[in-house]
């Protein structure tokens, strides 16, 4: 079985204190570093200087997800900041495995993050580069949104997608997760679990965080041999 990995997004951390926010998330697998435009999305978060700010202060490996138009333009300054794993959204630029291809040349992970209305036999086509596939439960721009549940739909569908291809590529949830949505997400295929408001606005990020991992580790245990 594929090692349950929580990623707490700084999107929902204090950006006052950013640094001293994401250490709080004690007990963490990766850090979820949502960088977002205001054209990809209907929002602006983060650049660069940030990732590279916070990579000096920060052990955890950074997860970096971008939200952003034209992503090619962009991948070279966050390999150079300190990214560990880079996601590019399929729908953000018509030359996917290209981008895909410049992540993979820098020596990172590359990851490809799918928007809840995009089919999942995407990931198909680039199913032999990925090292993660993202499937976003909500729609992307925004923290602190419900969970689409049709969504996990195509959790399963990916986790098929990935089985077939014989190779290990983690399948990632992003949006509305909780102890609760966890478990349906993790008995779908995910098994990097992105929660940003969830633990991020808990009083101790840190139980929050093993709180996760305690409802995911159960829901993956929970699944029956295939």
């Amino acid at each position: 079985m594929n090692m349950i990995k929580i990623a707490p997004s700084i999107l929902s951390a204090d950006f006052a204190a950013l640094a001293a926010s994401a250490e709080r998330a004690r007990g963490a697998d990766l850090l979820h570093v949502d960088v977002m435009d205001g054209v990809f999305v209907p929002n602006i978060t983060l650049g660069p200087a940030v990732v590279a700010a916070l990579r000096g202060k920060l052990a955890l490996p950074f997860d970096v997800h971008l939200m952003i138009a034209d992503p090619e333009a962009h991948i070279a300054s966050f390999v150079a900041a300190g990214a560990n794993i880079i996601t590019v959204h399929a729908e953000s630029t018509v030359h996917l495995h290209r981008a895909l291809q410049m992540i993979k040349e820098a020596g990172l992970a590359a990851g490809i993050s799918l928007n809840p209305a995009t089919p999942p036999c995407v990931a198909a086509e680039v199913i032999d580069i990925v090292d993660m596939i993202l499937v976003m439960t909500v729609n992307p721009g925004f923290g602190g949104q419900t969970m689409i549940p049709s969504t996990l739909r195509k959790v399963s569908i990916i986790r098929d997608i990935v089985a077939s291809s014989g190779r290990h590529v983690d399948i990632e949830v992003d949006g509305g997760i909780n102890e609760l949505t966890v478990v349906d997400a993790v008995k779908a295929g995910a098994n990097v679990i992105v929660a940003g408001s969830y633990v991020f606005d808990s009083d101790d990020p840190a139980a929050a965080v093993e709180r996760l991992r305690k409802a995911a580790l159960a829901a993956r245990d929970s699944i029956p041999a295939r």
